[in-house]
This record gives structure tokens, sequence and C-alpha cells, in this order.
């Protein structure tokens, strides 16, 4: 695909995701050399996101592949519709037709359920493909996985080898609740989305909630960074302190104080022991230096 860096900075600013060159050079990396681009780092530092933004940037499909514990090639390529194929049947048998007649109808693309993978191989134009949290699949689909991204086609037995007509952009992410095989990692460019800092995060709250007060934004950014230092179990992430962000222009706070905080936390955290922990430190972290 012939794309340049300033086309994928522009796309990243025209969907408002607020980043760094470090970003921007992998996301046009990928593209350029047609790479895979795994990205890692903590839940809810904007990996997802950039597959979003990717699929607005290129005007086309994302197709989203959750990933989970047992997730095996049926789920993630394709299966047969059997219950369609048992209508179809028992109409055919009717009008005496042989078996050889039956199977050449009933596995046709007609009776096939395309899944993510398959879907994202199929389609007419690029698309997006989105392998999310491939770190919690189990290491038997992370091996077929790695077919898959090496060619680009797959075998289905009944209709012969597909192949795919352009190949798609494809993103994975990681929580890193595993460790991923070398062999995965050399297929794909890398690249590690940590939180943000105070200050990206201040763009990224004023972008998102225009009704914020740019100095409340600005102290609700310092005490969110402030936050995932407490080694919580789990960390706010951006859109969470976006939720709380809204949350604070539809109470109208407009300064944070101690009980502004307390009464706010179910916004942010998501664990009981997090939230008696922030409260317990909830002056102190308003008392911290501006």
């Amino acid at each position: 695909m012939d794309v340049t860096q300033e086309f994928v900075a522009e796309g990243l600013r025209r969907a408002q995701y607020i980043t760094n060159e470090r970003v921007e050079t992998a996301v046009f990396l990928a593209l350029a050399l047609d790479k895979p681009l795994l990205i890692e780092g903590p839940a809810g530092a904007g990996k997802t996101e950039v597959a979003k933004v990717l699929a607005e940037m290129l005007r086309t499909e994302l197709i989203r592949l959750q990933c989970y514990e047992g997730l095996d090639e049926a789920r993630a390529l394709y299966e047969w519709n059997y219950q369609k194929q048992l209508l179809r049947l028992q109409v055919d048998e009717h009008q005496g037709l042989h078996w050889e007649e039956l199977s050449e109808h009933l596995f046709s693309r007609e009776y096939l359920l395309e899944r993510p993978l398959l879907r994202a191989i199929s389609a007419p134009r690029k698309v997006v493909l989105l392998i999310d949290e491939i770190d919690k699949a189990d290491e038997e689909f992370e091996a077929f996985l790695l077919e898959l991204l090496s060619d680009f086609q797959v075998s289905v037995p009944e209709l012969g080898t597909v192949r795919a007509h352009e190949r798609p952009a494809v993103v994975l992410t990681s929580n890193r609740a595993r460790e991923l095989s070398d062999a995965l990692r050399r297929r794909c460019l890398h690249l590690f989305i940590d939180f943000p800092g105070i200050e990206q995060e201040r763009r990224i709250i004023e972008l998102k909630v225009p009704g914020l007060d740019a100095r409340l934004a600005t102290e609700a950014a310092r005490l969110v960074n402030a936050m995932r230092k407490l080694d919580l179990r789990k960390p706010p992430s951006i859109a969470e302190t976006l939720d709380w962000t809204r949350a604070l222009v539809r109470l109208g706070i407009k300064e944070l104080d101690a009980p502004s905080i307390r009464a706010t936390l179910g916004v942010l955290l998501k664990h009981e022991d997090d939230r008696a922990r922030v409260e317990a430190k909830a002056s102190a972290l308003v008392a911290r230096p501006r």
C-alpha cells in the first residue's frame, strides 16, 4: 500500500487519536511494509483504539477477533451452517438426489459461516483485522495463527484454498497475560503503548470532554496518573478517565477535593480493594504539589 508518514500523522489527528511519533512511525511502517503490528501494554492504555483509528484512516471495515481461553479454529475461521444444511438435505432427499449431488450443494459457500479470520481474507477490499488480546488464547491457537499470518490463505477441505484478495492490515494486541512465542513476534512489527503521561492525558481529556474546565482537566490527569502508581489491581484506563471527567461535568464539580473524589471513585475503579486504597489516600492525592 502506497502510504506516507504525513498521511498516517494526518489520519491519526483527524481521528482525534493523540499519540507520539513512535506510534505514528509504527503504524506507518506496518502499512508500508505490509506487516502485522503487535501492540503490547497494560489494559486500557489505548491499544485496541489503534486498530479502530486505522480502519477509520483507511476508510474500511474493522473485523475484530476477540481472543479467549479455548478459542479454536472453528470459532475464528469458519463453521458450516448445519441447520441450513439439514433443511436443504430434507428437501433434496424428497427429490431422490444422490449424495454426490447433495454434497455439491451442501458444502458450497452458501452454507459457510465465515468467522472473523475468513471474513478478513475473503473481503473484496483491504480491511483491518484486529486480533484482540492474543495472550488470552492458547498456544495451540497461536501456532495456527502463524500460518495464516505468513501466507494469508486458508484451506477449506470442501472448497479448496481461499486466498486473500488483498492482505488485511493486521493489528494484534496483548496485555502480556502470558509470553508470546518468538515465532509470532518475528512475523510482526512491535509497539509498546503505556498509559499516557499527565500532559498527554490532559490533551486527551480536553479533546474528548470539551465541557470540562481546563484547570480541572489538568487536575484530573494528574490525579489519575498518581492513582496508577499505587499498585492497584486494575489501574484506571483512558476510557474510564474520560467517563470520570464526564461525570464531573454532569455533577457540576468545579474543583477536586477528597469528598468529590471519594463520591466518584466508582466510575474510575472497579474493585473494592482498589477503591479502599485510593479512598484512604484521597486527601494526600489532592494535596500533592500541582
